[in-house]
């Protein structure tokens, strides 16, 4: 059995040639083979041992046929959920799809009908856009406010919008992703109120509820609203915390028994009706095991976060950090740089060799913002700064 790095975050891990997205995209794309990427949001770390024991055992057993959610892995998600937030989940709520994005289909297909609006607060995940659209409904946006280089929610336009397109549903990303704001319990709160007085359906798209920066702590949005309960689905995945989404598994919670019912019947209908056998189990053993090792990859992404904000602070003062609350993520605002969107990308693409996810796929009125993800060894960060501002200092 092999087992191996675990909490070493400094070592590189050849992932070239691997059916690996975030790097084999590169050469597919005709981009050049010494392209950075830091766009996909996964981590180029290993996964903690338990979670490579667990699947080393399982491949041993040899057999892997229809599977079965167990007591074990019940109890391994709910006493996550409530020994980190306090939040007692019930097994009954745990709804399996492969992962938030096809529970975010689902939710729409449940709660409205084709040309009905979705509410969204962009800039925001791309997904959040695309699977609308694909579904036949309307995208309609409350913009979050952009002043003094913070975002905050724009309360008085959610009503508005919620109001004058007759909105049923909601999507609420939760830590944010790419602003990586984590929102405070107030601010939840609110949302609840409003979407109550109004009667629509939340969708809190929780995937990044486990990272969050030195000061701060995720709010599981169930906690603070518990009026909303039969109105409410909360997306979360083990996927994002312990670098495991090719193994396609996420626990959706649906704590009424209503819209538990019809959303049940909806993943029915695309005929998901067995979990991910590898997923459960990774999930598990994460969930049992991984705390520590998650508690020391917090550290050490927030330790890349502090090294880009002191070598933007020291050699590029044209890009503004929004300061990362959530997420392993990091928003930049690249504006005092004076290039149109697409001038930026050529910056980056071409002349830095970095490839991050440039602010268009998040909203209209994001094109000189780049997305980076910090789920890598300190020297790829170290190499991406430097080329970024070797680029920057021959415009």
């Amino acid at each position: 059995m092999k087992l191996g790095f675990d909490r070493d975050f400094d070592t590189t891990i050849d992932r070239w040639q691997s059916q690996c997205e975030k790097y084999d995209t590169i050469t597919q794309r005709g981009y050049p083979s010494d392209m950075i990427p830091m766009w996909v949001a996964d981590m180029d770390f290993s996964v903690p041992d338990c979670v490579k024991k667990a699947m080393y055992e399982t491949v041993d057993r040899g057999i892997f046929g229809y599977s079965l959610a167990g007591d074990r892995y019940y109890s391994a998600v709910e006493n996550w959920f409530f020994r980190r937030y306090g939040w007692k989940v019930s097994r009954d709520w745990i709804v399996q799809t492969p992962g938030v994005v096809t529970a975010l289909s689902a939710a729409i297909r449940v709660v409205t009908e084709p040309g009905d609006g979705v509410l969204i607060q962009s800039p925001v995940y791309h997904h959040f856009f695309h699977t609308v659209e694909r579904n036949g409904r309307k995208v309609v946006e409350n913009e979050l406010k952009y002043e003094n280089g913070e975002y905050y929610m724009d309360f008085a336009d959610l009503e508005t919008k919620i109001r004058e397109n007759h909105i049923k549903l909601m999507f609420l990303c939760s830590p944010h992703n790419p602003v990586c704001r984590v929102w405070t319990p107030e601010e939840l709160k609110e949302v609840g109120r409003i979407c109550l007085q109004y009667g629509v359906t939340l969708v809190a798209d929780e995937i990044y509820c486990d990272f969050f920066s030195p000061g701060y702590h995720h709010t599981p949005f169930a906690t603070v609203c518990p009026e909303m309960t039969e109105h409410l689905i909360v997306c979360t995945s083990p996927s994002k915390s312990f670098n495991i989404a090719g193994l396609q598994i996420s626990n959706i919670f649906v704590p009424g028994e209503a819209l538990r019912e019809k959303y049940r019947a909806e993943m029915g209908k695309v005929g998901y009706n067995n979990c991910n056998y590898y997923g459960m189990i990774a999930c598990t053993a994460a969930y049992e095991g991984g705390e520590e090792w998650l508690e020391d990859c917090k550290a050490y992404i927030w330790g890349n976060v502090q090294y880009i904000q002191k070598f933007v602070a020291e050699k590029l003062p044209q890009i503004h950090i929004i300061a990362p609350q959530g997420t392993y993520l990091m928003w930049l605002d690249c504006s005092a740089l004076g290039l149109s969107g697409e001038g930026l990308e050529d910056l980056m693409l071409n002349k830095a060799r970095v490839w991050p996810d440039m602010g268009t796929m998040f909203g209209e009125k994001t094109g000189q913002f780049i997305r980076l993800a910090l789920a890598c060894p300190r020297s790829v960060v170290e190499e991406v700064m430097n080329r970024l501002y070797k680029a920057i200092s021959e415009i």
